[in-house]
């Protein structure tokens, strides 16, 4: 048995001291992560920056951190913390991946031609997270977004997707078949579209497949449709998660039942199954909003005080509760 007297007094405290250094900034970034999918921003930053104080080449610090600034769409802090990220990580496929969106959320807030350059970074970051890790679902996802949407000028072409679909078919049927209804979409091909976002729908029975075709029928003015996959979705959603906010917002976007859309973000932010999917900040202005539309100020202010509460600095409520 090897014991302190055969390691010697001075590698004895040394080992201490590594430990003792190493694991408050394995519980900063554990706890801030938690903080985050809850909401709870300025909080997860304060021990972000707290943890990288601790170990400024901390990776995941400056990646937890990038998400916490995108999330408010602070958009220039986020660029900063994830390149700090895959500067110090650049094998990382998660980290190219939130880089990929965080320049994909700069490039819908510079001028034209700055656009076309970020577009560029947008499409690299997103293809070496892809090939980082060819297993990742959301990397394939993003990237296969991407080449739909973007002129081929900056990387985009629907012949790319579909080559792309062919790797993500035997990850997720159901993303797949999402893909094509994307691509058909993009043709113009409406029938093959809806016929692919049902087959997406098939493969998984997902809520969130319901969302996407509840989404496409909204798209397309075909709101009786829309709502009655967007109900599914709702029914189908036992975790009470991220899904009924997607469902409120389509509802709202189509000028819905504003009070079935009210419902469905009361719930969400009375679950334990909030995420950053769906910032908790971000919920209750868009149920401050429905709020101030009926007339209920009042209520409004406690929403927008709600959402200051957990990101001080969240410039949606600063402005919507100016306008109170």
């Amino acid at each position: 048995m090897i014991g302190p007297t055969r390691i010697g007094l001075p590698s004895l405290l040394l080992t201490l001291v590594l430990v003792a250094g190493t694991a408050p900034l394995r519980a900063d970034t554990a706890t801030a992560d938690k903080a985050l999918q809850a909401g709870r921003v300025d909080d997860a930053a304060d021990l972000l920056r707290s943890a990288l104080s601790n170990d400024p080449h901390s990776a995941r610090a400056h990646q937890l951190l990038c998400r916490v600034f995108y999330a408010q769409s602070l958009t220039d802090n986020a660029v900063h913390e994830c390149e700090a990220a895959v500067a110090i990580k650049p094998a990382d496929s998660e980290n190219q991946l939130w880089l990929a969106r965080v320049y994909g959320q700069k490039a819908t807030r510079v001028n034209l031609v700055a656009a076309f350059s970020m577009a560029r970074k947008v499409r690299t970051a997103f293809e070496e997270a892809a090939r980082l890790d060819p297993s990742s679902i959301a990397a394939l996802d993003d990237l296969g977004e991407f080449y739909v949407s973007a002129p081929g000028v900056v990387g985009g072409g629907l012949d790319k997707a579909e080559a792309l679909d062919e790797r993500l078919q035997p990850l997720s049927d159901s993303k797949a078949h999402r893909l094509l209804a994307l691509i058909a979409e993009k043709k113009g091909d409406l029938s093959t579209a809806e016929a692919e976002f049902k087959r997406a729908v098939d493969a998984g029975k997902k809520p969130e497949a319901y969302i996407d075709l509840g989404h496409f029928y909204q798209r397309h003015q075909r709101y009786a449709e829309s709502e009655a996959a967007l109900d599914t979705a709702v029914r189908q959603d036992h975790a009470h998660d991220q899904v009924l906010v997607d469902a409120a917002s389509i509802l709202i976007a189509a000028h819905g039942d504003p009070q079935k859309a009210e419902g469905l973000l009361r719930t969400y932010l009375a679950s334990p199954a909030k995420s950053e999917e769906a910032p908790a900040f971000q919920v209750h202005v868009q149920l401050g909003n429905l709020l101030a539309a009926a007339g209920d100020k009042d209520g409004a202010r406690h929403e927008y005080e709600q959402a200051l509460a957990l990101a001080a600095n969240y410039a949606a409520a600063k402005k919507a509760m100016a306008k109170l």
